[in-house]
């Protein structure tokens, strides 16, 4: 079927707008890419026994030979972040699986993998946007050794595959795949995890109570099963193909996961040997990532790629807008609802029929790139199908032919949404995204007055007092990258949600981010250019009046044009912000911070 004229439109202005950095990234990469010698045969004698040393004498000898692929593995591995921690075994695995295949392996390096749901709304959360970019590097540190013919990248979580990702495209003359965990089991429901979490914040409950519900839903080995950032995460990796087919979401510590794990090395090194595997910078182009965005919209995904897509697209030399965003939102409808958008989680999701369900649906409406290159090769055919078990041997099979739950997943000719869910603020107070696809429509307009606040501990306390019974527009500002490293503020939600439960109309409006599983309370984010760049909502002062228009795209404060232009920012006390638990190493990130919607890069160089 034809392309949506609306995604074709999108595509062309990015091509477009792209020619130039897209040419000089390809330029580069092609520069390093020679198919007809394997990459350690550039290095000297010396330098090679460097990196032959720790090996085995066996596999030393395999390595000697020139046609033996050597593949690099950059792992997020640890046993505290629950997602990561299946990542322990994959090195045996592969290395094993590689021997069969004529090929080796070497652990390239490490990358710090952080969690968010443990430092959410404390001082670490101001190192996680960061972490991305030193994930990005140490990614490229681990492949700057040349000893490597291909790579297989291990993440899951926030930050730590846009980081992988964008050090993979520094590296982009290298082919590779992004090898995924999985998620773990169900725990208890989403919606009994939610009333507990409310109960507390309200007294009715005690700590006790809050720890069991929260260690009976964040169990096991594996991702959280909510379809925040990290499951997004998994999302766009199949969209961009980048995974093997329907890896995302298959459970660690099962047969099939490891025969997934040994089947995306084994495929990688066979492509290697036999001269079609693709360069990773050359193979996601433009389209690659519109199909990314596709995905987003119709699954409702984590706002937080507003920022991570348009990070990643800048690292080959493709430059995304949030008007791109936008338009894709407006013509891509949901097909999905996942918690927080509904109350199964992804396990739920993946049985219903899954990403295959969905691709295969984007994909015969006219509402996906299928001319684009995969990790499988042209197309994105082979996405339409799931993995089995069958007799021992791994095999794909074509997604179910109807969904086995309606309401989780539908097909487009009956969407939860026309549209998926995704907006663009603006008005004389910047420029933000907000995310639609879970609020309740009563939420969608607010005209009230705005209470301002430089801290997100600073509002809690205001709850605590009982000074926020009332309709009003709850301004978090001075929560971007420059000012403190731009924190999830997922801690308000509780108290923002308990006050719109009351019958009060709220809005949040901020420079900082909020949660991936963030959606309940109308939350205008990621505000552009930020209060400590000067933008206008450092301006707002408390008491003025905001129009706050979901429907039609509007944030604006309603304070007379001459006085709005007259006033200034206030100078914010951030001293508080600038030690202690690493802060302090971050300066430099913070000064050469981008803007949310540049992708908040603080690597400079071309990332605007």
């Amino acid at each position: 079927m034809k392309l949506h004229p609306a995604l074709r439109a999108v595509t062309e202005r990015i091509i477009e707008r792209s020619r130039a950095t897209r040419s000089a990234y390809l330029a580069r990469i092609r520069a390093l890419h020679d198919p007809d010698r394997r990459e350690r045969s550039r290095l000297a004698c010396s330098n090679l026994a460097h990196g032959y040393a720790a090996m085995p004498k066996t596999i030393k000898i395999e390595m000697q030979r020139e046609r033996v692929p050597n593949l690099g593995m950059i792992s997020a591995y640890n046993d505290m972040v629950s997602a990561h921690q299946p990542f322990k075994d994959f090195p045996d695995w592969i290395k094993d699986e590689l021997h069969r295949h004529g090929a080796t392996a070497q652990v390239a390096g490490g990358t710090p993998a952080m969690c968010d749901g443990i430092t959410q709304g404390y001082e670490g959360m101001e190192l996680s946007l960061f972490s991305r970019d030193v994930i990005a590097m140490s990614t490229a540190i681990g492949l700057s050794h040349q000893m490597f013919d291909g790579a297989l990248y291990f993440g899951v979580c926030d930050k730590i595959v846009p980081g992988l990702m964008m050090g993979a495209l520094s590296c982009g003359h290298l082919p590779g795949i992004f090898v995924p965990a999985g998620p773990m089991t169900s725990g208890i429901a989403n919606k009994e995890k939610a009333r507990t979490r409310q109960l507390f914040a309200e007294g009715k409950v005690g700590r006790d109570e809050l720890l069991a519900s929260e260690m009976a839903s964040y169990h096991s080995p594996g991702t959280c099963t909510f379809y925040g950032t990290a499951n997004s995460n998994q999302m766009m990796m199949e969209m961009m193909g980048v995974h093997l087919p329907a890896a995302a979401f298959v459970n660690p510590n099962t047969p099939l996961r490891e025969a997934l794990t040994r089947r995306a090395a084994a495929h990688l090194a066979d492509n290697i040997k036999n001269g079609s595997a693709v360069p990773l910078g050359e193979m996601l182009d433009e389209k690659s990532f519109v199909n990314a965005i596709i995905g987003l919209m119709a699954t409702g995904g984590s706002t937080n790629h507003t920022m991570h897509l348009v990070a990643m697209a800048r690292a080959a030399g493709i430059i995304l807008t949030w008007d791109d965003f936008d338009d894709i939102s407006s013509a891509v409808p949901l097909l999905i609802r996942v918690y927080p958008n509904g109350q199964a989680d992804v396990n739920h999701f993946a049985a219903a029929g899954g990403l295959p369900f969905v691709i295969r649906e984007l994909r015969d409406n006219g509402l996906l790139h299928d001319d684009v290159q995969t990790v499988m090769g042209r197309g994105m055919a082979a996405y339409t199908q799931e993995p089995f078990l069958l007799s021992g041997s791994l095999k794909w099979q074509d997604a179910v032919a109807q969904s086995r739950d309606e309401e989780v997943i539908r097909p487009v000719s009956r969407p939860f949404s026309p549209d998926g869910g995704l907006r663009l603020m603006k008005g004389n107070i910047g420029r933000g995204v907000i995310k639609v696809s879970s609020m309740r429509p009563e939420s969608f307009v607010i005209e009230a007055p705005a209470i301002v606040f430089d801290d997100q501990k600073d509002v809690l306390a205001a709850f605590e007092r009982g000074e926020l019974e009332r309709d009003f527009v709850c301004v978090v500002r001075f929560q971007g990258p420059r000012a403190n490293g731009m924190p999830e503020l997922h801690k308000l939600t509780p108290p923002l949600g308990i006050l719109q439960d009351r019958g009060f109309k709220v809005a949040l409006v901020t420079d900082g981010r909020m949660s991936g599983a963030s959606g309940k309370v109308a939350a205008a984010i990621h505000l552009s250019p930020e209060a400590l760049s000067g933008g206008g909502i450092g301006k707002i002062r408390t008491g003025d009046l905001i129009r706050f228009n979901a429907k039609t795209g509007e944030l604006t404060a309603l304070v007379d044009e001459r006085e709005w232009a007259a006033r200034t920012t206030p100078q914010p006390d951030l001293s508080a912000n600038q030690y202690g638990f690493g802060r302090e190493l971050f300066a430099g990130f913070r000064e050469r911070a981008g803007s949310a919607e540049c992708g908040a890069v603080s690597l400079g160089g071309d990332w605007g």
